[in-house]
């Protein structure tokens, strides 16, 4: 069997944690490994090591039978191995071209910089993998599939024929997800070679030929799809049996706590996004808003915790008027929010786990006395949240940007949730997170909606939709197609109404409503 890449004991040590412990990963020509594991499995510093960004303390790299070493990244890309990382390495002020040139630009008689010569090889790749991406567009006026695209054609263009792609669905809607999907397979095809690193099931068992599955460092196991089943897979990630199946009681909805009528949001850029939306949330329910990504979803919740203000129509929580309300106020109303971007507006970084952890309630007693912050309360306050939500972290006086992305929705959801609520704003609260993680997430969405607390939960992924939600609303382009009960959905009648088109249309005329 002829493998292109071999990674024989890989051991990575970083202060007070063992990161990566003798990993053997093998990856044969041709095909698509999955490295399945929980967030802070290991995953990313084990692709980290291939690609320069970190040197092993122990262990030995193979390139096509030979043994390497790799001093940063230009020596990777040099054997051709090139990575898309899951947080995007573009520049948004540049064109396509511009950033698929940078740091190996091509001149014209050793002075012009040739963007045209680079703008027609990524014609010809974009041709030749179906990548479809305009060279001369703006990374900033481009969605978030067609960026993935450039950084695909970023490594393509270096001739990288080992591919390493990091979360590559994390942030991409399920069109998109299928639109990447059909992309690989062409690489496969044209004789590249993939890593794919991901804690999404059921893509791995659609796309992987071959998976080896981490665990707090080690390899667990390899396993392919026709071997494997989901319940299987899970059970190798986190060490347990895991319910896949959300278990909930049906909703007893009461008294209606949130109105929203005739809803207008302009977005940071002064676009009109949310277009007359109304509906309401009562006690003890979740509504689920529906909708590719991009549709206002965004800006509804911005509105409705005082991140944007309203262009028109109203909020109001039980009887007061969101109008001119601060975020602050909203907070002290018994809101709770899980934004979509925990790390720009759930978190402070650089501040420790115990200090993330009173971000909503530090000015008030028992955490503050005056003006003064009651240390001793606080760190008693964070060590009993991270017991009860199990946080995994070396210590409560470390920054929360030293978690895994799992560990810090947690944090949120624990700070969250800890607090006397009336209404959960959940957006995406679930996206980048391991299967572990998503079945507590749930759970504890489920659990607040049965003590009569009010959800709203966005999010883009149909199965969490239809899992969580008693009722859905779907957005598009701005507005609510339609409200359905959830137990009369289906992913192809939301699907149709995400795409535009209203059951009631005849199938004469589906048409797409602006």
């Amino acid at each position: 069997m002829k493998y292109v890449l071999e990674l024989n004991g890989i051991t990575k040590r970083f202060p007070g944690v063992l990161a990566n412990d003798k990993v053997d990963v093998k990856l044969r020509e041709g095909k698509i490994l999955a490295l399945l594991g929980e967030n802070g499995a290991g995953k990313t510093t084990l692709m980290n090591i291939l690609y320069g960004l970190y040197k092993p303390d122990e262990g030995r790299i193979m390139v096509r039978g030979q043994p390497v070493e790799i001093h940063g990244p230009n020596d990777a890309i040099a054997r051709g191995i090139g990575m898309v990382h899951q947080h995007f390495m573009l520049v948004p002020v540049m064109t396509v071209t511009e950033n698929v040139m940078l740091g190996v630009e091509p001149t014209r008689n050793g002075v012009f910089l040739d963007k045209e010569k680079v703008a027609a090889r990524i014609r010809e790749i974009s041709d030749q993998y179906g990548l479809e991406v305009d060279p001369d567009a703006y990374i900033k006026d481009i969605p978030v599939g067609i960026q993935q695209r450039v950084e695909i054609i970023k490594v393509l263009y270096r001739s990288a024929d080992i591919l390493i792609l990091d979360e590559p669905t994390a942030v991409l809607t399920p069109q998109e997800v299928e639109g990447l999907f059909k992309i690989l397979h062409t690489l496969i095809k044209m004789g590249k070679s993939i890593i794919f690193i991901t804690h999404k099931l059921k893509e791995v068992m659609s796309i992987a030929d071959d998976i080896t599955v981490l665990r707090l460092g080690h390899v667990v196991g390899s396993i392919t799809p026709k071997e494997a089943t989901l319940a299987k897979l899970a059970s190798m990630m986190v060490g347990r049996n895991v319910n896949l199946v959300v278990e909930k009681k049906r909703a007893k909805p009461g008294k209606t706590i949130l109105q929203v009528k005739n809803l207008y949001v302009r977005d940071e850029r002064k676009n009109l996004t949310v277009k007359g939306v109304s509906f309401d949330v009562r006690k003890g329910e979740v509504l689920g808003v529906a909708g590719v990504q991009g549709n206002g979803q965004t800006e509804l919740v911005y509105a409705l915790t005082g991140l944007l203000p309203m262009q028109g129509g109203e909020i109001r929580l039980l009887k007061e008027s969101f109008h001119h309300i601060t975020p602050r106020r909203i907070l002290e109303q018994g809101v709770a929010h899980i934004p979509e971007d925990r790390q720009r507006h759930g978190l402070i970084l650089s501040f420790p786990v115990h200090y993330n952890l009173v971000l909503c309630t530090y000015y008030q007693p028992p955490h503050a006395s005056g003006i003064s912050l009651q240390e001793n309360r606080i760190s008693k306050n964070a060590e009993g949240l991270v017991k009860q939500f199990d946080i995994r972290t070396p210590g409560i006086l470390v920054d929360v940007s030293t978690l895994s992305g799992g560990n810090q929705q947690k944090v949120i959801v624990a700070r969250e949730f800890s607090r006397p609520i009336q209404l959960l704003i959940a957006s995406q609260p679930t996206r980048g997170l391991d299967v572990g993680s998503i079945e507590y997430i749930h759970k504890q969405i489920i659990k607040k909606r049965d003590d009569g607390t009010g959800v709203v939960l966005v999010s883009s992924e149909l199965d969490e939709i239809l899992a969580l939600s008693d009722r859905i609303a779907v957005m598009y382009k701005g507005q609510i197609m339609d409200t359905v009960e959830a137990g009369k959905a289906t992913r192809e009648s939301l699907g149709l109404l995400m795409a535009g088109i209203h059951p009631s249309d005849t199938p004469g005329r589906k048409e797409r409503r602006s």
